[in-house]
């Protein structure tokens, strides 16, 4: 008998052990935005600016110029030409690392600038990386190549476990940088011409920007490895390179969770005509909800692009469609990409005002995940960006309010019960 009261006591303490890891994970351990935002000024009013540099914290900064890069082909050229052509450093933050091809092709890249004297700093999610080629970080650390994996399994870290770092930042040099929603793995090449190959879209910067874009890997390369890199190699004066004013700003768990969330909030409440909203996982919260549909009755012309059929997460899809309702009753235009699976994440909002990064539109991103995204405020740049996104609109399928009240009990069901997992998506 005694020895199955210890075996019993052992194991209702490592269950209660288990439950407390659990809860550590799914908890954020900071306060949440619980009410909406008071709607005190438009886009174009200066307190706009003001208050998304300093609540967000880096300062916006004039003289950057932002080129967009539409589809895998287009987007690892420009990666791997800026790589080759480093002469001094390579800082490389991503969530999606697989072997394949284009693995492939960025390792050799790597290695070979390492083994020019280029000083290489490579910082891999655990979990994305997962089915990356061991070979290859061998390969990497061989060429004398930092290689670090964000977040591994430890004893000391398992309460971070559900913590990962989605940021997808690369700095050559310090003067060139790069982001956006591209991962590295085959299903990204091509042009989105089949289903095989996604649809989405990264960016190439230069100008005073760039050192923020570099801070931002800073962040999570001293988490992970306590070393701090400095200097002109990493942080050289940077020239004015275009008429663009941009910040880039990131949010994590273990400091400014919310700030990813606050900046959609603040940037949808100021909205005057018209908001853009191309992502890949868009599962909003009420907050979030309350505000688009706030802003659609007010007269803004709301547009939401997001996956169709084609999608890697269908809990995702389910969870997001259960929460349409109030948005199309509002007069929001949802509308599913069709082609291939719609991997974008970019919000424009009164033809001025442009976020893209590494972001997705649900709970994961805004609150869980190591994130960063680059506003831009130009004109210009907005207005290519809406002409993209008019591009993706033709080829996705609007659901109107009739067609998503009338859908199947057993959608709506199982939309339903995917919901209940939104705080995790």
């Amino acid at each position: 008998m005694k020895g199955r009261g210890v075996w019993i006591a052992v194991t209702s303490s490592l269950l209660t052990l288990g439950a407390v890891f659990v809860v550590l994970n799914l908890a954020s351990g900071e306060k949440k935005i619980e009410q909406r935002l008071e709607r005190l000024y438009a886009t174009n009013d200066p307190q706009f600016r003001r208050a998304m540099g300093n609540l967000l914290g880096p300062p916006i900064l004039e003289g950057n110029k932002t080129e967009v890069l539409v589809n895998g082909d287009m987007i690892f050229a420009a990666m791997l030409s800026a790589i080759k052509q480093a002469r001094r450093t390579i800082t490389f933050e991503t969530y999606i690392y697989w072997s394949e091809t284009i693995g492939r092709e960025f390792a050799d890249a790597l290695i070979e600038r390492a083994r020019a004297g280029v000083k290489v700093h490579v910082l891999l999610d655990w979990v994305g990386s997962s089915r990356m080629d061991a070979r290859y970080l061998e390969e990497m650390k061989a060429a004398g190549i930092e290689v670090e994996r964000y977040h591994e399994p430890h004893w000391s870290n398992l309460q971070r476990m559900n913590n990962r770092t989605h940021r997808k930042v690369l700095v050559v040099d310090g003067v060139v940088g790069f982001t956006g929603g591209v991962g590295i793995a085959d299903k990204w090449r091509g042009n989105a011409q089949d289903k095989e190959h996604w649809r989405d879209t990264h960016f190439r910067v230069e100008g005073p920007v760039v050192a923020q874009m570099q801070a931002v890997f800073m962040d999570n390369w001293i988490k992970a490895t306590g070393r701090v890199m400095h200097g002109e190699d990493y942080f050289p004066a940077l020239k004015v390179r275009g008429d663009e004013a941009a910040q880039m700003f990131s949010s994590s768990p273990t400091g400014g969770s919310e700030s990813m969330h606050l900046m959609y909030l603040m940037a949808i409440t100021a909205a005057t005509r018209s908001i853009h909203l191309s992502n890949s996982y868009f599962v909003p919260d009420e907050l979030v909800v309350k505000a688009l549909a706030a802003a659609a009755r007010r007269g803004v012309q709301v547009r939401v692009i997001t996956p169709g059929p084609d999608i890697d997460t269908d809990v995702v899809r389910r969870a997001s469609r259960a929460r349409w309702g109030e948005l199309l009753e509002a007069g929001v235009v949802i509308a599913e990409y069709q082609p291939t699976m719609f991997h974008c994440k970019v919000l424009v909002i009164d033809g001025l005002m442009v976020s893209v990064g590494s972001t997705n539109f649900d709970n994961r991103s805004f609150r869980i995940n190591d994130e960063a995204n680059l506003n831009v405020v130009s004109e210009a740049f907005a207005r290519r960006q809406i002409q993209i996104f008019d591009e993706d609109f033709r080829q996705s399928k609007p659901m109107t309010l009739q067609a998503w009240r009338g859908r199947p009990w057993q959608e709506k069901a199982l939309e339903r019960v995917a919901s209940l997992f939104g705080n995790q998506l």
